[in-house]
């Protein structure tokens, strides 16, 4: 009796961790670069709390907001070496891995509205580019939006002569970078978590980003002045490792799916009323004054960045130019 007795405890040891890793839930990092409190940072709480519930705690997603595990300029390369699994970058972040295509998304003037962008991006653009990020072992699951973009310095920003000498923070974007520097301004790329110390010391001189971002980020603190432009628009991919997402059982990748595609329609859902909300916050500060264009302002702004398009060709490809022209029904020239 003894010896059955440790026979089957010797049986129980060694089962032991086949059981346990057949019960551990699979988990999901999800790393992205703002605060909680964003459309972004509350689409991927949205995406952690479906995911949980649809699989049944099958799959465990860990959230890790504001840069706290991987900062903007080394998340993609730690999601192709599986470091972390699912990230939510701004379109721009995909130009180093060679797929600039994205950047003409950044395009001044381009998206006349959110319900545009939208539509655009669950049409023929959306696919096609998601379609070029296949070959780097990433797999796009969906767009997200975050708004339209302001600019911000300690002056007014209202004719385009207003930006003469000025630095100005930005992502990453050739196409953010060349409409800056056609406005007579000094753009540089910067980390987003670097972002508020950079303003606070003069190392930049003002940024562009979306009302929900400069209230979280407290960009407004370290700015007096800010230009409710609208100028570009800020979208964002959500991604994941294609090696660790077509692993997965296909019941549990399913859910998943509607998982993500219900995070989507509420993070797209409430990101014009966040950055509506955001703005009058920082109104109720008193810290910043806001400037808004007149139509003359705009036509100024706009006929000063028009070059923009022409000079895209050369960076971004006839190809998706001609796709967002069809899209959109707009000139590219």
């Amino acid at each position: 009796m003894r010896k059955l007795l440790a026979a089957v405890a010797a049986a129980a040891v060694l089962l032991a961790p086949a059981i346990a890793q057949a019960q551990s839930p699979i988990v999901i990092k999800f790393s992205h670069v703002v605060a909680n409190d964003t459309p972004k940072g509350k689409g991927a709480l949205k995406f952690k709390e479906l995911a949980e519930k649809y699989t049944d705690g099958k799959v465990k997603v860990e959230v890790y907001p504001n840069s706290s595990l991987y900062k903007d300029k080394e998340e993609i390369e730690a999601l192709q070496l599986s470091s972390v699994q699912m990230l939510a970058p701004s379109t721009a972040k995909f130009a180093p891995l060679g797929i600039k295509e994205f950047e003409a998304l950044d395009l001044p003037w381009l998206f006349r509205d959110d319900q545009t962008y939208a539509s655009a991006m669950k049409g023929t653009i959306g696919k096609w580019l998601f379609q070029k990020l296949e070959a780097k072992g990433i797999t796009g699951l969906a767009y997200w939006d975050n708004g339209f973009h302001m600019l911000s310095a300690n002056r007014p920003l209202l004719k385009p002569t207003d930006f003469q000498g000025l630095k100005f923070r930005i992502s990453g974007s050739k196409v953010a970078d060349q409409y800056l520097r056609i406005m007579g301004s000094i753009p540089q790329i910067m980390a987003f978590s670097e972002v508020y110390q950079a303003l606070q010391t003069g190392v930049v001189d003002g940024c562009e980003n979306t009302a929900s971002n400069y209230l979280t980020q407290k960009f407004y603190e370290v700015q007096k002045d800010i230009t409710v432009s609208y100028h570009a628009h800020l979208q964002y991919a959500v991604i994941v490792n294609s090696k660790f997402w077509s692993g997965l059982p296909p019941d549990i990748r399913g859910q998943l799916d509607k998982a993500m595609a219900e995070a989507t329609d509420y993070t797209n859902s409430i990101a014009r009323q966040e950055n509506e909300d955001a703005l009058a916050e920082i109104k109720k500060t008193g810290k910043t004054s806001l400037h808004y264009l007149t139509d003359a302002d705009r036509k100024a702004w706009q006929e000063a960045m028009q070059p923009t398009y022409k000079w895209a060709k050369g960076r971004v490809g006839q190809e998706v130019l001609d796709l967002l022209a069809k899209e959109l029904d707009v000139k590219m020239n």
